[in-house]
């Protein structure tokens, strides 16, 4: 491996680690620093972060794997996601950065949701809490397992260190580099972090794509075209071979943005309510324009592939192996540094959320209520590397696919909360009973659907995406409980 490549490399993570220290010197003092960053990020920096969070290395990894195999056609799982985060922005970001002050100025979704149904309160939190620990170590796996795939594609047979498979130490070093910010800078390194991170991962998605396309051997969009038309003509085609219900289940991956902790939370840091705009507008630029770079650098990666007689063996690492291929040594480590900031930007992000939830929603509520701003901040400390440990054992199995874990975690948070925060934000009927009741009807929903093979194939044709049982079955239950039952007091006004 080039000595340019190592250089980019060693450059992001000192980078990366500097931010940290910087953050732990400014806000890291009180629970609400560590976990919240004090609710004081910008607009930019509150976009770009709940945008890194969000596409992690599905975004450089799973989605064009996908475009690569199928086309055109995979394309609808991020017009699904960008009109999934325009009406997260729009709909729910004001009302949960109002809210959450409003209700006993919460700093996390558990606390919120308690704070929202005092009369559920103990089991709201309980309950959420474990749903969002067991998911989100589902969640992190899935960038720890993009990191390892990483290290076993551009660094193969480089790093040998006791024995260990080169994507062993892909997940012990991208874990290892998380976890030294996150620990050490909290809430506000993470969105810092984040913000760097989604900056290179949009310059990445602009610099490939063009390269693939019009530098050398990439012939252009028209020959580009004519290649894939050659192999297979529904490789362009939005709709050849796609069924309803692959459309649907494509589409509806845009609902899980509503019940996503690690997003939303950025939603209850933003500086004020009327930053929430701004945020919104730069956020969904980024998006789009990192979308189009992921889908034309999977659709044309296999173009080039075709025309250069190259051998992908797994289509998912397509960014790594046009990296490696093309670029200078410098330019290539700064595209594996875009790569592994997918990975880290949402791996800190899930790390701290679920840190968050064990200590506000289990050790203070259950061991220490009594505990200082101090001995929290440590505990926080140290679920982040706890549950950073998890992960790490869940994304040993070299055969796991980035996408697959995503979305079984993506489908889980996005039936169990996402009906919950619309209503509970827009809904004044809605009580501690009935948001219990989704909560569970949602996660078990999925889960079932999931274990029966039903998102594989379902009564005898495709499958059904998990979210849209789980997210439609938990809307109901929440509405008809909430209907069935009186929870006293819980019928307040709902800021707007």
């Amino acid at each position: 491996m080039a000595i340019g490549v190592w250089i980019s490399l060693v450059g992001y993570f000192a980078l990366m680690i500097a931010i940290g220290v910087y953050a732990m010197r400014k806000s890291t003092s009180t629970s609400e620093d560590y976990m919240l960053g004090g609710r004081a990020l910008s607009p930019q920096v509150a976009a770009l972060s709940a945008g890194a969070s969000d596409m992690s290395g599905w975004l450089l990894l799973g989605l064009p794997g996908a475009m690569f195999v199928s086309g055109l056609g995979s394309a609808w799982i991020g017009i699904g996601l960008l009109v999934g985060a325009f009406f997260n922005w729009t709909l729910v970001a004001p009302r949960l950065r109002e809210q959450t002050v409003h209700y006993g100025n919460a700093i996390t979704i558990p606390e919120f949701l308690a704070n929202r149904f005092p009369t559920r309160a103990m089991s709201l939190r309980t309950v959420s809490a474990i749903v969002i620990v067991i998911f989100f170590a589902v969640y992190t796996a899935s960038g720890l397992v993009a990191g390892g795939k990483l290290f076993e594609s551009a660094f193969s047979g480089i790093i040998n260190v006791g024995g260990l498979s080169d994507y062993a130490m892909g997940i012990i070093i991208t874990l290892g580099v998380v976890l030294i910010y996150t620990v050490v800078g909290g809430f506000l390194a993470v969105s810092m972090t984040d913000f760097v991170q989604g900056c290179i991962m949009m310059l990445a998605l602009v610099i490939m794509p063009a390269v693939v396309l019009f530098g050398e051997g990439g012939g252009g969009y028209t020959q580009a075209s004519q290649t894939l038309n050659e192999i297979d003509p529904t490789l362009l085609s939005w709709t050849a071979g796609l069924t309803f219900v692959g459309w649907l289940s494509a589409v509806t991956w845009g609902l899980g943005y509503f019940g996503q902790p690690h997003i939303i939370v950025r939603f209850m840091a933003i500086r004020t309510l009327k930053d929430v705009p701004v945020a919104r507008n730069i956020g969904m630029a980024w998006m789009l324009i990192s979308l189009i770079g992921a889908v034309s650098l999977g659709i044309f990666g296999r173009a080039y592939a075709i025309r250069n007689g190259m051998d992908v063996q797994d289509p998912e690492t397509i960014f790594i192996i046009l990296a490696e291929l093309l670029f200078h040594p410098l330019i290539t480590g700064f595209l594996y540094a875009a790569l592994l900031a997918a990975i880290m930007s949402t791996i800190s992000s899930q790390l701290l959320v679920s840190s968050s939830s064990l200590t506000e929603d289990f050790y203070r509520l259950f061991l220490r209520k009594e505990a200082s701003d101090k001995e929290t901040v440590a505990i926080g400390r140290l679920c982040v590397v706890l549950v950073g440990l998890v992960a790490a054992v869940i994304a040993s199995d070299e055969n796991s696919q980035v996408l697959g874990l995503v979305s079984n975690a993506w489908a889980g948070f996005g039936s169990a909360f996402g009906p919950l925060i619309i209503l509970s934000l827009m809904w004044p009927r809605t009580n501690g009973a009935g948001a219990i009741a989704g909560m569970v009807v949602g996660a078990v929903t999925v889960m079932i659907w999931i274990t029966l093979g039903w998102n594989g194939e379902f009564m005898g044709g495709p499958g059904v995406y998990e979210i849209i049982p789980g997210f439609i079955a938990s809307f109901i239950a929440i509405m008809v409980v909430s209907n069935m039952t009186a929870d006293a007091g819980e019928y307040q006004h709902i800021t707007r």
